[in-house]
């Protein structure tokens, strides 16, 4: 099994944590993690494609083990976020990477590849939305809330940050719930506990609302980009609904799309297959060379 390694790298004044695993003149695979999540949901990946690719993860600042300044002193804006990473990978000398995008790595991702298209020759989404199809019911409360931030700030924290959806997040509406390891849930909620976090995420998610404005530019960029797209999707996603991952077709015809029976964090329970067509699409598609 090849080697995980674990680092720190100073960005920007502040401390951007991340793992890398496989050869640095292997092809990169940069790969943006979701909320409330790290680096750490994508080990499983790590352990599996070592042996071809270069993986590298950071965490988001304000999550896993990076630096979560006070918003007082650092403004939680996915602009921001995506400032910090393209700033990371100039650190480390990543010039080319192909994108794995979950969740909150979907807008960061998407940012750097409106910046750099010339950088990203393949985009890799795995419950990652850019289309209004992907927001359903569960989003009333949320679109309330950047409508009328003071009214509805209470009943958001509720619907992102308690224990209850802590876990639905992972468990969804998947029958199989004796698949899932309840530590998933529980070391997120205890970082959401953390001093300070819930004033971070209620800011970050209030921004969130400039990406949905966005999703017609990045739509409009796959349509004249057509990259090499794979979509992997967990179907039992409560946050996502399974409607958006057919919607990327309507950008990118070619795109590979995959539903698995899995939720909102497929790699929860689909590692295996993940990593089996993650490696065949960059294999047939990019080449091993040049991913």
């Amino acid at each position: 099994m090849c080697r995980v390694t674990y680092r720190t790298v100073a960005v920007d004044g502040l401390s951007v944590f991340y793992r890398e695993a496989g050869p640095r003149d292997a092809p990169t695979l940069l790969l943006l993690h979701g909320f409330p999540s790290s680096s750490r949901m994508y080990e499983p990946l790590l352990r599996r494609l070592a042996g071809a690719y270069h993986l590298v993860a950071p965490d988001f600042i304000g999550f896993g083990h990076s630096d979560a300044p006070n918003p007082r002193s650092f403004a939680y804006t996915f602009d921001r976020l995506a400032d910090i990473v393209e700033a990371f990978t100039r650190v480390l000398g990543l010039s080319r990477y192909s994108l794995y995008l979950q969740d909150y790595g979907g807008p960061v991702g998407f940012r750097l590849a409106l910046a750099h298209p010339e950088r990203v020759p393949a985009i890799i989404v795995q419950n990652a939305v850019a289309h209004e199809d992907g927001l359903g019911p569960l989003w009333d409360t949320r679109r309330a809330f950047w409508a009328d931030r003071p009214a509805h700030e209470a009943a958001l924290r509720e619907n992102i940050l308690s224990l209850a959806a802590t876990r639905q997040r992972h468990v969804g509406r998947d029958p199989d719930i004796a698949a899932y390891d309840p530590d998933l849930w529980t070391d997120e909620f205890a970082f959401l506990c953390r001093p300070g976090q819930d004033a971070i995420q209620t800011d970050l998610f209030y921004d969130y609302r400039t990406n949905v404005a966005r999703y017609p530019a990045w739509q409009s960029w796959l349509r004249s980009r057509q990259p090499p797209l794979l979509v992997v999707w967990g179907r039992y996603d409560p946050s996502f609904e399974t409607a958006e991952a057919e919607a990327y077709r309507r950008d990118v015809p070619d795109a590979e799309v995959h539903v698995l029976d899995a939720g909102h964090f497929a790699l929860d329970v689909k590692p295996d297959e993940i990593a089996t067509r993650l490696a065949d699409f960059l294999a047939r598609r990019v080449g091993r060379r040049q991913a």
